[in-house]
């Protein structure tokens, strides 16, 4: 099974740097807007690096970026932090740190231009579930296309995974659908070029 995680805290972190340093820098954020004021107020996460759809947020696009290490709540960070530290690692040892580096970045910008481009209502969005969704695409890709790549409990798991995923995001209010479908969209446009067998 791909997904379950038997690394020790050290090996962890030595196997997967680009993931380990994203999940410090998420905690990092998340602790210091906590004693700054509060994670859930639109202000506080604006300083932060909240990406709105209006301008002139919409038009400051290191945003873009710095939107994808922030979360609105605890249970926000929780989640996202979760999903990153179960299902990022196998993706990053086969992409290399620095293209799945390139891959991550890429598939959350495309989740938050997503955001810009579809939601009608003025929306500011934070969190890593874009390119998270563009992590579970990569898995998608390979079922697809090398279906021999992944064992059969990693397949069902991914693919049940990406399909509760998307009716969570229907069903629960105050979810950034746009963020999940877009990263989803362009994880798997970016994963196509950089996959090697």
């Amino acid at each position: 099974m791909l997904f379950l995680r038997y690394e020790s805290f050290r090996q962890y972190i030595r196997w997967y740097p680009v993931t380990s340093l994203i999940l410090a820098i998420q905690l990092l954020l998340y602790l210091w807007m906590s004693l700054v004021g509060d994670t859930y107020d639109p202000d506080t996460l604006l300083r932060f690096g909240a990406l709105e759809n209006e301008a002139p947020y919409s038009g400051h696009y290191w945003r873009y970026f710095a939107s994808l290490f922030l979360h609105s709540g605890f249970d926000h960070l929780l989640f996202n932090s979760f999903s990153l530290f179960v299902f990022a690692p196998p993706l990053e040892r086969l992409l290399g740190k620095w293209k799945y580096a390139v891959f991550y970045l890429g598939s959350g910008f495309t989740g938050n231009l997503a955001t810009v481009l579809f939601y009608k209502e003025t929306v500011a969005t934070v969190g890593a579930s874009g390119a998270i969704y563009g992590v579970f695409a990569a898995y998608i890709f390979i079922a697809i296309f090398f279906r021999r790549a992944l064992d059969a409990g990693s397949s069902s798991t991914i693919k049940t995974v990406v399909v509760v995923g998307f009716l969570y995001s229907l069903i629960i209010p105050h979810v950034n659908i746009y963020a999940h479908v877009g990263g989803f969209v362009g994880g798997f446009l970016l994963f196509a070029p950089m996959f090697r067998r």
